[in-house]
């Protein structure tokens, strides 16, 4: 497990931070709310998010064009308005107190996106750890601002952000010296796999100066699989309780069941990853048989001379490097040298 101040560090000596986001999952109903905290606790997540926000502080209740739902990708059309949408997706207030209280409980992680000041100042009371500002809140400087002045670490989403929002964010965050992440997204729902461009990821770390990962909405563990090669010290995902199929994200998100599996594949993978190195393993060394070397293949007399039919480039690795082979071809030999002999330079007559 990895903790979520641990992925705020750029050493990467831990696999990423899973970070189970519940959004609308909650199927309408409090205590399946509560089961899901039970659930993806018994399903290993490093941290739990809820979402923080009312239809009147996200939207307004309008039918005019601008505020109607057009995606087709989901079935969030159905729902026609932004307002009716976030109605139905939102989680009501008076849960995420029983929600944060009951994961503590766990002891597990749970922090939240807020999506207005009112909402962090409702989440301060709560202790709340860290803020995930979603992708389409990262123009909302004064949301950022607000959220950097709690001291606590923020985590900040690209999926709708160009380089100048992405820019001007950070800038805001480094007033407050606030630490922080950036989260490679793409705000589709689902998102294709052809469309994450997941070498995002190190160019984010690099860029700003702090660690980068990945809030994934594609269906599958492929992408976060390849966020955790790339670097990735977060991967986000949509989580829904086993057959849930009438919740508002359930289409594009992941079976907690499905959790413990998709965990070790990132482990393994991340184990897989390591360190820059070219040392040579202990456990690769029963295979320096494999590996050629110098040896004397027919006994040679002293004063011989060594040649191509007395000296060879043959396995295993024991003897002197192939790379010397044309220094010693001409040379004589310094003893007696039997069959199967390693060779090395003490066996070169001295000129």
């Amino acid at each position: 497990m990895t903790t979520l101040m641990e992925a705020f560090e750029t050493d990467t000596h831990t696999p990423p931070h899973v970070c189970v986001e519940m959004s609308g999952n909650h199927q309408g109903r409090l205590e399946s709310a509560l089961q899901f905290v039970d659930a993806a606790h018994q399903a290993g997540a490093d941290s739990l998010k809820v979402q923080v926000y009312r239809p009147d502080t996200i939207t307004m209740d309008s039918d005019r064009e601008d505020f109607r739902v057009t995606t087709s990708e989901n079935d969030w059309a159905s729902y026609k308005t932004l307002y009716k949408l976030y109605e139905k997706a939102h989680t009501p207030w008076e849960w995420i107190g029983p929600i944060f209280e009951h994961a503590k409980s766990l002891g597990l992680t749970v922090f939240a996106s807020p999506f207005d000041p009112t909402a962090i100042d409702f989440l301060e009371e709560l202790d709340c750890p860290a803020y995930k500002i979603a992708s389409p809140e990262i123009v909302d400087i004064g949301l950022i601002r607000h959220a950097a002045r709690t001291g606590k670490p923020v985590i900040m989403s690209t999926g709708l952000a160009d380089r100048s929002d992405l820019d001007l964010a950070v800038e805001v965050l480094r007033e407050t010296d606030t630490r922080f992440m950036i989260l490679k997204c793409v705000s589709a729902y689902p998102t294709p796999i052809d469309a994450v461009n997941l070498s995002t990821i190190p160019w984010l770390a690099e860029t700003y100066g702090c660690p980068a990962g990945f809030s994934d909405h594609t269906l599958g563990p492929e992408a976060g699989y390849a966020a955790t090669a790339l670097g990735a010290r977060m991967i986000e995902k949509h989580f829904k309780l086993p057959g849930d199929d009438v919740s508002v994200d359930a289409a594009f998100s992941m079976s907690l069941d499905e959790l413990a599996d998709f965990k070790t594949g990132l482990a393994r993978i991340h184990s897989a990853v390591g360190a820059p190195t070219l040392e040579i393993p202990e456990i690769s060394r029963t295979s320096l048989s494999g590996k050629r070397s110098l040896y004397v293949i027919k006994p040679i007399a002293k004063g011989d001379t060594f040649t191509s039919d007395n000296l060879r480039s043959i396995r295993p690795a024991h003897g002197l490097a192939p790379r010397y082979l044309d220094d010693v071809l001409g040379k004589r030999a310094s003893r007696d040298i039997a069959a199967g002999e390693r060779m090395s330079l003490d066996l070169v007559e001295k000129s």
